[in-house]
């Protein structure tokens, strides 16, 4: 049986989560894998009174952690610059590293891999995107004869939680106080809500499926905290629903990378993933499109996909280090791109106001698919949805800036439809 023997920094949640599978399902894991685990030394700058690591060495630096006997660090302390310095002094001492931490791979990825190539080390980091679900490893190993064209998914637990409840009729605000009260978001929910998370994720997919640089360019970036319980509403009544999606795509000789709201086919598969699911599609050439699913988040399913790394290291002498050679493909400009778009107009209920806001839309030379005017709101206002034909980007924020500026709309927002 081969031995492992690992040093933990952090000792949260995920941290502790670690802890009490290895232990609760160590028979388990080495049945099945032939590698026994054993945790070395913890560097934790506090106890966890959750979580009682018996006769453990317990390091207050986690620098420290580095001077122990071990063949593994795992890094779990999350942030960026403190774990970009931790992961890089345990590579230049030759041990290896499995980590969690998106962040810090999409700020750093290039110099931590660069650095761990050099030094005969491996980083592996499938619990850093959607948490155990096996997205990492389909990319870099079992997809290796494919051409990956696209990839695209709900990265997000949190976003889809509340997009989720919004769908069955509650408010943005409550869903939001509802996802902190399970533990689906944090105190300060901001780098979920507003895209983040999900832009680090799908900048390691596209790294590892089209060779774009860690961190990337500059992509588009939108949350979910515009987003209306009553777009739910009429987007159904188009065969539509709301979902927050992080793509990266092949696009000629360019590639695609944006996370923001999109319309979807209500019957489309990732529409109907709910809750705190995450789900990814993978477009290839020689299996057609793959669906993923899983829970992206929790102790259970990150120590799931931070115990699959430490069995592969113990069982592979391969270097995974090495993401794909850099891309001569650009990021393309997310002005070029077009999209067909939901627009929800609050306009007065006044003769003509039809006709000026369509007008707007021709000067522009922008198509309309539909227009409905729907009930009378208050205060003599009315809501017109429209959805419009494809146009480019670029004139979609033009567009958003003049509607808004008329006197007679009250109220402008606007979702991108994402087509099959």
């Amino acid at each position: 049986m081969k031995k492992l023997k690992i040093g933990i920094c952090g000792w949260g949640n995920v941290a502790t989560g670690l802890y009490k599978t290895l232990e609760d399902n160590r028979i388990q894991i080495e049945s099945n894998s032939n590698t026994q685990i054993d945790i070395v030394v913890i560097g934790a700058r506090r106890d966890n009174p959750k979580c009682d690591p018996k006769n453990i060495t317990i390091e207050r630096d986690i620098f420290d952690v580095l001077n122990h006997d071990i063949d593994v660090l795992v890094e779990l302390i999350g942030g960026v610059e403190v774990a970009r310095e931790l992961i890089l002094k345990s590579v230049n001492k030759g041990i290896n590293v499995v980590t969690a931490n998106k962040a810090v791979l999409f700020h750093h990825g290039d110099e931590i891999f660069e650095k761990a190539n050099l030094n005969n080390v491996k980083v592996l980091f499938e619990s850093s995107v959607c948490a155990g679900t096996p997205i990492i490893k389909l990319l870099t190993e079992e997809l290796s004869a494919n051409k990956v064209t696209k990839i695209a998914g709900m990265l997000n637990g949190t976003s889809n939680f509340i997009l989720s409840n919004m769908e069955e009729g509650s408010d943005f605000k409550p869903t939001l106080e509802l996802a902190q009260k399970e533990g689906y978001a944090e105190p300060d929910p901001t780098f979920d809500i507003e895209g983040l998370d999900a832009a680090h994720k799908i900048g390691i997919l596209s790294s590892l499926a089209f060779g774009t640089p860690l961190p990337p360019n500059d992509f588009y970036i939108e949350g979910i905290s515009n987003i209306k319980k009553i777009d739910f509403k009429y987007a159904k009544e188009m065969g539509y629903t709301v979902k927050h999606l992080a793509v990266t795509k092949l696009n000629e000789d360019q590639i695609e990378l944006r996370a923001h709201p999109v319309l979807i086919k209500i019957n489309s598969y990732l529409a109907n993933l709910k809750s705190v699911r995450n789900g990814i599609e993978v477009e290839t050439d020689l299996l057609g499109t793959l669906h993923i699913a899983g829970s992206g988040a929790g102790q259970e399913s990150t120590a799931s996909g931070v115990i699959s790394d430490l069995v592969h290291l113990a069982n592979s002498n391969d270097n995974f280090s090495e993401k794909n050679s850099k891309s001569k493909n650009k990021l393309i400009n997310f002005l070029s791109l077009s999209f067909q778009y939901y627009f929800y107009i609050e306009a007065e209920d006044v003769p003509g106001v039809m006709a000026l806001i369509t007008s707007q839309f021709a000067k522009k030379k922008i198509g309309i698919e539909s227009i409905v005017q729907k009930e009378n709101l208050k205060n003599n206002m009315v809501p017109i949805v429209i959805i419009t034909d494809l146009f480019v980007e670029k004139d979609h924020k033009d567009l958003l800036q003049t509607l808004k500026k008329l006197d007679s709309v009250d109220a402008v927002r606007s979702i991108r439809i994402e087509l099959d």
